[in-house]
């Protein structure tokens, strides 16, 4: 049961492919208790399979090699990764990265 007053949501904030991709340029995710970012992650790209195949590298199942994310502004790999516990009113930035070949 939700408590009155308290959020349970983490505003996704998606910039260029991922944007276009996913048709806007912000999203809500609800949160279901204390959860991990990939979690969140997870949820986010079965709501869009266009941004799913953008994001999560087929070989390696994780979007690390194709984004860098910030949680409230700060790179997860000074926090805890994919593993970051995220709370109700956190910001979750996905920017892409540009690979050359």
């Amino acid at each position: 049961m939700t408590e009155p007053g308290v959020d349970r949501t983490v505003s996704v904030r998606l910039v260029g492919v991922f944007k276009k991709a996913y048709g806007k340029d912000r999203v809500t995710v609800e949160m279901r208790g204390k959860e991990a970012l990939r979690d969140a992650i997870k949820r986010l790209v079965q709501s869009s399979p266009d941004l799913g195949r953008l994001l999560i590298d087929p070989e390696l199942g994780t979007p690390l090699p194709n984004a860098v994310i910030l949680v409230n502004g700060k790179e997860i790999n000074l926090l805890n990764g994919l593993n970051t516990t995220l709370m109700g009113g956190d910001e979750v930035v996905l920017i892409p990265v540009i690979h050359g070949g």
